[in-house]
């Protein structure tokens, strides 16, 4: 029996994974494995490993990384503390193939200790850009230690290709997120309000804001920046929810906790929504503002215009309900105007699959997993 691992650091990566797990986990020819690590386990974001045990999983191991600390020092010692901890977890598991998705430093970690196990990689959400993170350099990094690669558009299949990966083993699946959406029952409002002990008013908007990782020091004078325009839309309730665990993000969850016990009547902030409030309360907002993935790549697919703030998304493949701007607050302001007189009925999603996580799973299954794990690199001739 194949044992396929899933390795997750962080509440929006595994309401990404979810459905592949359910795949894999219902499927009699493989054995699941599940690693939570990272924020997971953190109080400070929501125990969120908790989630994944309520939906029926069985955690295997449980790999401790997190420093308390968002300093560039903090972080990479994060890394190292992970990479000793998942060469235990490798070592006790056995996989046979590990699954990773996306760009976050503790995917450095768990991909570095595979590849010294010989362990063949699946990544997910590879090829795709954003220059004001450093995500974007680990993503690639990734994408170079993978064997089996899964892509939210052809665009990014293109892009993988490109560094070398051959094309047989670089797939199309489109974004594992959108399926969420088709799939997972909502909560109604009378319900995701009650859950939330808090009023969904008819204008309430949805603010997740990371820090871009690129910038030094700049994550207190957005925020307050992005605060002092919410100041101009008394009228709307919001619900903040907080930022990864990168580089300034506490700065970050001070200044919205500080704003909401200011506004008790309009605001809520949360660690975490969980991806089944998450995908209900997008259906009870008028905008999503920040700059989250999720707001790019899941957001269109409600017909709500997302407001993406600064570089940290620059050069993301997104629909026309995504309206970029700069971190001033006349930028934010203008921009915020604009968007809450946009019409977004008809917008197309870029990142729109078929049956992805089954189209994963194919994959998964087929591999010569002897044969993979040796790469050839794939060279585009003119």
């Amino acid at each position: 029996m194949r044992k396929i691992c899933v390795v997750t650091g962080s509440r929006a990566e595994y309401g990404l994974l979810r459905g592949l797990m359910q795949a894999i986990q219902a499927d009699s020819d493989l054995q699941l494995q599940v690693i939570a690590t990272n924020m997971h386990l953190s109080p400070d974001f929501g125990l969120t490993y908790r989630e994944i045990e309520n939906d029926g999983f069985v955690i295997d191991r449980k790999v401790e990384m997190l420093i308390s600390s968002d300093t560039a020092n903090g972080t990479t010692k994060s890394v190292g503390l992970g990479v000793i901890g998942f060469a235990d977890a490798f070592e006790e598991l056995k996989p046979d193939l590990i699954v990773v998705l996306g760009d976050r430093y503790e995917q450095l970690a768990i991909v570095g200790a595979a590849t010294l196990y010989k362990i063949p990689i699946a990544h997910l959400h590879g090829g795709e850009i954003t220059e004001g993170a450093y995500d974007n350099g680990i993503r690639h990094a990734i994408t170079k230690l993978s064997h089996l690669h899964f892509t939210s558009t052809e665009e990014h299949r293109h892009r993988v290709i490109q560094m070398g990966e051959q094309p047989q083993f670089v797939f199309n699946v489109g974004a594992p997120g959108i399926e969420n959406i088709k799939k997972i029952q909502p909560l109604n409002k009378i319900e995701l309000e009650k859950s939330l002990n808090f009023e969904l008013s008819t204008k309430c908007l949805l603010v997740t804001y990371h820090p871009v990782t690129l910038e030094s020091h700049a994550a207190a004078d957005q925020i307050d920046n992005i605060l002092k325009v919410l100041d101009e839309f008394k009228d709307y309730h919001v619900i903040f929810t907080y930022p990864n665990s990168d580089t300034d993000g506490r700065v970050i969850i001070e200044r919205i906790n500080e704003y909401v016990a200011k506004n008790p009547d309009r605001c809520l902030a949360l660690p975490s929504l969980g991806i089944k409030r998450y995908l209900s309360t997008l259906r009870y907002v008028q905008c999503v503002i920040g700059n989250s993935s999720s707001g790019i790549i899941e957001v269109p697919s409600f017909h709500i215009p997302t407001l993406n703030i600064g570089d940290r998304q620059k050069g993301r493949l997104a629909a026309e309900s995504v309206i970029n701007c700069g971190t001033s607050t006349k930028e934010i302001s203008d921009a915020l105007t604009k968007v809450m007189s946009m019409d977004c009925r008809g917008i197309q999603n870029p990142y729109e699959g078929k049956d992805t996580a089954n189209e994963i799973l194919k994959e998964l299954k087929a591999a010569d997993l002897n044969k993979i794990i040796y790469k050839n690199f794939y060279d585009i001739l003119d």
